[in-house]
């Protein structure tokens, strides 16, 4: 805060506290101490008040709180740059709060570091930490439960763009993802669009039209067959999903698998490894590699 914005913070602050201060004093002086026994020459409604004083114990609670003030700015941070005659910060005091439960949990985290992910993955204790920092970190984007959204992945699921594996997981906290998937519009036309949808759709034995679904395949052969693979079964490799199983990143209707194919698609998982530590990195990996079983899926795929 420049010295400017500090001082008109100073003189703000003690200006109103001597305003309140002169007010409560003020109404103290002019009342009447027989004022209990008179009636105000206002009325509304029929209704009418007594000019009764404020009480004692009233006014002395306003000018209390208004000294309680004037000690706690004097001692911690509220005026502008002045730091408070103690010193204190929520600064520091964060910091020394993260030094106390690093010394409390410091042991622990460097024994699950040592233990193996799929052995954590079964621990209760590792999977409690690590569902607490999958909801601070990842919870934004996957859901509380894991489930995803258009454009987020189920982790519940057993079916992983990049892989399932301790180590492909890790890799993806640590460095993040980027998917990006080409808009063929412009190169398929909107009749090209169609078909190869049609072909997309028999890949997961889904209902589809025969005649289209053959046409597309030529498309898919020139122009996806590079990612997803001649049978569609994609590439962990690329991010490139599995067209076979009917789960889809961005949704599986038919007019959605359109506008993927006609307008492309960008994905972006973000890094973690200047967020977490080593130890945190490998429990929240545990935590995510054990998903899909702890919510029933089949073997990862």
């Amino acid at each position: 805060m420049s010295t400017g914005w500090s001082l008109f913070v100073i003189i703000v602050t003690f200006g109103m506290l001597a305003g309140f201060t002169w007010l409560v004093l003020n109404t103290r002086r002019i009342q009447d101490p027989d004022g209990g026994s008179k009636l105000n020459d206002h009325e509304f409604d029929g209704i009418t008040e007594l000019d009764t004083p404020m009480p004692d114990w009233f006014s002395f609670m306003f000018l209390a709180s208004i000294a309680f003030a004037v000690i706690y700015l004097a001692l911690y941070p509220g005026l502008g740059n002045f730091p408070g005659l103690l010193g204190w910060s929520a600064a520091d005091a964060l910091e020394q709060d993260q030094r106390r439960a690093e010394a409390r949990h410091g042991p622990l985290f460097q024994r699950y570091l040592r233990t193996p992910v799929e052995e954590l993955a079964e621990d209760p204790q590792a999977v409690r930490m690590g569902q607490r920092l999958f909801g601070n970190y990842c919870a934004q984007c996957h859901g509380s439960a894991a489930q995803g959204a258009p454009g987020f992945p189920n982790l519940t699921d057993g079916h992983w763009s990049w892989g399932g594996t301790p180590a492909q997981i890790r890799t993806t906290l640590v460095n993040g993802r980027q998917a990006a998937m080409p808009a063929w519009g412009p190169v398929l036309g909107d009749d090209g669009v169609a078909d190869t949808t049609e072909f997309v759709l028999s890949l997961a034995g889904r209902d589809h039209d025969a005649d289209a679904a053959e046409r597309g395949s030529v498309h898919y052969q020139q122009l996806c067959v590079a990612c997803h693979g001649p049978e569609g079964r994609g590439n962990t490799a690329l991010g490139a999903g599995d067209l076979t199983t009917g789960v889809y990143l961005y949704g599986g209707s038919r007019e959605t698998i359109a506008t993927t194919l006609r307008q492309g698609r960008n994905g972006v998982m973000p890094a973690q490894r200047d967020v977490l530590d080593e130890a945190r990195l490998h429990i929240l990996t545990a935590y995510v590699y054990g998903l899909p079983k702890r919510h029933g899926a089949s073997e990862p795929q």
